[in-house]
């Protein structure tokens, strides 16, 4: 391996405090903090949010809510899921909360993932949990990661009363209307542990005493399950979903980034060489915004990680441009001002300043090198 400059041996931690992402809120919460700023910062990491009016009487009560946050262990981690969920947990922890990040890795067994090897699974997880350290997840005190297979051999007895209960009060076609939060559809070919699957998810969130379910929208319909099942047990305080916005993948017409499809999704890991190239092929038509994956890395990853947009291009075609707000970017797409060839290079190194902590940190950590050597000698299962 060549020689790395001193540019290349950054610290994860350092390259972090050179970046320019003051749109943060602080680290800590102040006394001076009040109310309706806590609110904003805990509902800006949603694209929908019920019901607000929850949220604001959960932080008129509760200094620290506790946000539910949960993932399968199945593949190596695109930037979807390991930028954005940094960001989101960075602006919860600092507005109070306490995240619990829940490792799945029952729930990947059920699925199917990694052919259903449970140490497969937790060989992923474990390299899940470097990725987002590397990346800059405030892990304060505030942030616990568990393992659910753990949690739940040691409080049985509180967990599983509560699956059959849920699995108990409801009808086979309401279970089966869950199934997108698998990445399934209800046509496909089921197996019975995919029938529990949503079940447990759906106890998950009061086995962890969550006041708040921070995930995706594409598990919207287990979490509306979770209220549905407070007002079955005449439960007042049901948990407040707050989902966040799911990134498209590169090609045109994929709803998300896809683990099984490199072309789709950009990988923390991945080279700049290969986010260079993979940028490049990405659909980007001119003057279009609607649909424009492009558009939508810039508007959730980059203004949000560092406060503004740079664009360098030559003289002739405008001069460099920093854009401080995004509706002033999409202004000068819509018009052709901006155009793809200008747009993607400066895409391509934002996102690439973000994952080098990353890579220098799966480059020169031995544990952390080593985990990625096996995920990626692991076959992808759907």
């Amino acid at each position: 391996m060549a020689d790395q400059s001193p540019a290349d041996q950054t610290s994860p931690s350092s390259e972090m405090q050179s970046l320019s992402i003051s749109s943060q809120p602080p680290s800590s919460l102040t006394p001076q903090m009040i109310l309706e700023e806590r609110f904003r910062i805990i509902r800006s990491v949603g694209e929908e949010c019920i019901q607000e009016d929850e949220l604001l009487n959960l932080l008129t009560h509760k200094t620290e809510p506790i946000c539910y946050d949960g993932f399968e262990p199945s593949g190596r981690m695109h930037i979807a899921q390991g930028v954005m969920k940094a960001i989101n947990v960075n602006k919860l922890t600092s507005a109070g909360c306490r995240v619990k990040i829940w490792i799945a890795d029952w729930l990947a067994q059920l699925n199917n993932k990694m052919g259903g090897d449970l140490k497969k699974i937790k060989v992923v997880g474990q390299y899940l949990i470097e990725i987002w350290k590397a990346v800059g997840m405030d892990l304060n005190g505030k942030v616990e990661f568990l393992w659910s297979s753990d949690e739940i051999n040691s409080r049985a007895s509180e967990y599983w009363p509560l699956v059959m209960d849920i699995a108990r009060r409801n009808k086979l076609p309401r279970i089966m209307r869950c199934c997108q939060i698998m990445g399934r559809s209800e046509q496909d070919e089921l197996s019975a542990a995919q029938i529990l699957y949503p079940c447990m998810q759906c106890a998950d969130i009061f086995f962890l005493k969550a006041d708040i379910c921070q995930l995706g929208m594409d598990q919207r319909k287990v979490n509306v399950l979770a209220r549905e099942y407070c007002d079955d047990i005449k439960r007042k305080n049901k948990p407040i979903i707050l989902s966040h916005h799911m990134l498209p993948g590169l090609q045109q017409g994929q709803e998300k980034m896809s683990k099984s499809d490199p072309s789709s999704s950009i990988f923390m890991e991945d080279e700049e060489a290969e986010v260079n190239v993979k940028i490049k092929k990405a659909y980007c038509p001119p003057k279009i915004v609607e649909g424009n994956p492009c558009l939508e890395y810039v508007k959730y990853i980059i203004f949000p990680w560092f406060n503004e947009f740079k664009v360098e291009r030559s003289a002739d075609n405008g001069g460099d441009k920093t854009y401080k707000d995004f509706g002033d970017l999409v202004s000068d797409y819509e018009s052709g001002q901006l155009h793809p060839g200008d747009l993607k290079p400066a895409l391509s190194k934002a996102l690439n300043k973000i994952l080098q902590p990353v890579r220098n940190h799966f480059t020169t950590d031995a544990k952390a090198k080593d985990l990625l050597k096996r995920v990626k000698s692991y076959r992808v299962t759907k």
